[in-house]
């Protein structure tokens, strides 16, 4: 696998030296090894620090995954089922008929809650128990399990507040017990990012075109109505240390090495750690709905917590890929059929589809196919 070392390498490379990206890192594992650990660019444009390995992005959405995976854990513990009702954990949730929402409804984005208020502050988020009261309390926008949704801001909470009042253990302690540790990588893979860690992180900046995608962007938008501008990913909430250091698990900070090592770790054993059994890995990948999204207007394709198929490919035809990618353009995701974990993380944030995990994500499929 030195060859999809070298081909990575030269991609990335290519990228930073053309002025599309500022920094950028690839990780990808096969069968529990790492085979390609990539870096380029710099990490911070003012300073010209420059991106290694071990170094965190803030990578938006990309840290549903994340949020998933520990949600997994705990269920191949025993915490709970997937069809438990929210309500045994969280009896305040079932508030205005939602009451037979279950665990699988919220992984499925099918709860039914997607919205937020159209005053929501970035200091509103950072307030877990005021943000766990005002999900609680909303009414739904449709029967739980009837319908999906992106549930773009408020599934991280949901998700969160189930793991909390299932270990009464924040979802930040519970990645470090149960998953970042054990994998050693708990320096590298967080939802609150602890203060005297700031200064390692990469810092994000705009990328050309950002605010014309998003002008171009239709305003009825389902999404947009449930999403706030103050609350929607860009350079500017990704760098917030409000941001960076709350527990916010619809986001996530993190190396691409560290990411990769998670998905790795889903697929088989990784030096020894192996976070889900094969029955579990077949049923949290399987597809669990494919109907129209209410939020974005088109069927998605997902499983228990993550979307299925690769970015950039069709959904139909590589339904085995299991990941999330984040708002930005960071992205990763596993491959039943391969064993290949990947990820891609960078810090020119652009909102709309990341030709970057494309076009590498494209590079290393026919690497491993061929």
């Amino acid at each position: 696998m030195d060859i999809m070392q070298k081909l990575v390498q030269q991609a990335i490379d290519q990228l930073v030296e053309s002025g599309a990206e500022l920094g950028v890192q690839v990780a990808v594992y096969r069968h529990g090894e790492l085979v390609v650990d990539a870096v380029a660019g710099v990490a911070d444009p003012e300073s010209a620090r420059p991106v290694t390995s071990d170094t965190p992005f803030y990578s938006a959405s990309t840290g549903k995954g994340v949020t998933a995976t520990v949600v997994h854990v705990l269920a191949e513990r025993g915490a709970f089922d997937y069809d438990t009702p929210i309500v045994e954990l969280w009896p305040e949730f079932g508030a205005h008929g939602k009451d037979g929402a279950s665990i699988r409804h919220a992984l499925t984005h099918s709860v039914g809650v997607p919205a937020v208020p159209s005053d929501l502050t970035v200091r509103d988020l950072a307030d877990w128990d005021g943000m766990c009261a005002l999900i609680a309390g909303s009414e739904p926008w449709w029967e739980p399990g009837t319908r999906t949704g992106y549930h773009a801001v408020t599934w991280g909470f949901v998700m969160g507040e189930i793991v909390r009042r299932a270990t009464g253990k924040p979802i930040s302690h519970v990645l470090r017990q149960e998953v970042a540790g054990p994998l050693g990588i708990a320096d590298e893979l967080f939802f609150g990012v602890p203060e005297s860690e700031l200064g390692r992180l990469a810092r994000l900046e705009e990328a050309p075109g950002s605010a014309e995608m998003m002008a171009a962007m239709p305003a009825d938008l389902p999404l947009f109505r449930a999403t706030p501008p103050a609350v929607t990913p860009s350079a500017a909430y990704g760098n917030d240390p409000v941001v960076l250091t709350s527990d916010i698990p619809s986001g996530g900070t993190m190396s691409a090495r560290a990411v990769a090592r998670m998905y790795a770790a889903l697929l088989g054993e990784v030096d020894g750690v192996r976070l889900v059994q094969d029955e579990r890995l077949r049923e949290v990948t399987a597809l669990a709905t494919a109907d129209v999204d209410q939020m974005v207007g088109f069927p998605v394709p997902r499983a228990l917590g993550y979307n299925l198929g690769r970015p950039g490919a069709d959904p139909q035809q590589t339904l085995s890929v299991f990941g999330m990618p984040g708002m930005g353009g960071s992205a990763a995701y596993a491959d039943t059929a391969t064993g290949i974990a990947f990820a891609l993380t960078r810090n020119r944030f652009f909102p709309g589809p990341s030709t970057a995990v494309d076009r590498i994500g494209e590079l290393v499929a026919k690497a491993v196919s061929g």
